[in-house]
């Protein structure tokens, strides 16, 4: 519980960049949600292309578990995948080699899930109401990952911002505020496979 705490005040202080952080990611996705509404080629595509990689392609494991209502290995297989390939590998290791990069690739999945998830698509409009929570849920995982890499460069670049006269040790503050958000990290992506297996399986069982 200190542990949460002791991120949640991370959050607090940097109040500011975790809304604008919020505004950006949400809206991004509802407004590519809307382009492929009007684009709707691209999202087939994409959509091809993901089903592809889950059900032959090299995460076709993951598809197995789910297809095979394999509820804990899929939810163990999601949260593992979303900790170190969505929010480390991804936003936080770049972020730890070139300040902010890891922000570009959080804005680039937003624009992805708007376009590959967005409702107008006939067969997605059922899926997207209870999938929709997915998307708030592990989205806040990957805007508390991107702040993370925001407090991380802003920290190595303008350490003075966190009461320290050196790059390096600016560097390794950041790396440490970094490490106690990603308790919350952690907790939300724990949550949001829970709910996604339950309720993707849910979906495979009902149109079965």
């Amino acid at each position: 519980m200190n542990l949460i705490k002791s991120a949640w005040e991370i959050v607090k202080n940097n109040r500011r960049a975790y809304i604008v952080l919020n505004v950006l990611y949400y809206v991004l996705v509802v407004v590519f949600m809307v382009y492929a509404a009007f684009n709707p080629e691209i999202q087939k595509t994409l959509m091809d292309a993901v089903g592809a990689t889950f059900m032959t392609g090299p995460l076709s494991f993951i598809g197995n578990a789910y297809a095979n209502a394999e509820v804990l290995r899929a939810i163990l297989v999601t949260f593992f995948i979303n900790l170190f390939v969505g929010s480390f590998g991804s936003i936080t290791l770049p972020s730890l080699i070139i300040p902010f990069s890891g922000l570009l690739i959080g804005i680039y999945r937003a624009v992805m899930w708007g376009l590959i998830l967005s409702p107008a698509s006939p067969d997605l409009r059922l899926i997207m109401i209870p999938h929709s929570i997915t998307l708030l849920i592990e989205g806040q995982a990957y805007i508390l990952t991107m702040l993370a890499a925001y407090i991380q460069g802003r920290s190595f670049l303008w350490p003075r911002a966190v009461s320290l006269d050196s790059h390096w040790k600016g560097y390794v503050e950041g790396v440490k505020l970094s490490a106690r958000l990603y308790v919350l990290v952690i907790l939300t992506l724990v949550i949001a496979a829970v709910y996604e297996v339950i309720e993707v399986v849910m979906m495979i069982k009902l149109a079965a």
